[in-house]
């Protein structure tokens, strides 16, 4: 299932951010602070272009570009308003 980014404190959005852009494999020697990349991934993700994806079955969450994930859980998040997300 997807998750809006709103729905999530600001501490556990952070540290979701955190732990993917310092994940192995994702700085590819990139010496970019760690500020910026947070501030790139949060970004994207109010801009649509990243989402945040929850399995069920192993409770954990990921982060992954918006054309990467199934299209009709797309379609679910889209449907959301703002009311929905009480903001």
């Amino acid at each position: 299932m997807l998750i809006p980014f709103e729905q999530l404190a600001a501490d556990t959005l952070t540290g979701l951010i955190e732990d993917f852009v310092t994940r192995d494999g994702m700085d590819n020697g990139d010496q970019t602070p760690l500020e910026v990349r947070i501030e790139r991934v949060r970004a994207a993700l109010s801009k649509k272009q990243a989402v945040i994806l929850f399995d069920v079955e192993t409770q954990q969450c990921q982060l992954c570009l918006r054309r990467d994930a199934p299209k009709e859980w797309l379609d679910d998040l889209d449907q959301l308003s703002v009311e929905d997300l009480g903001i």
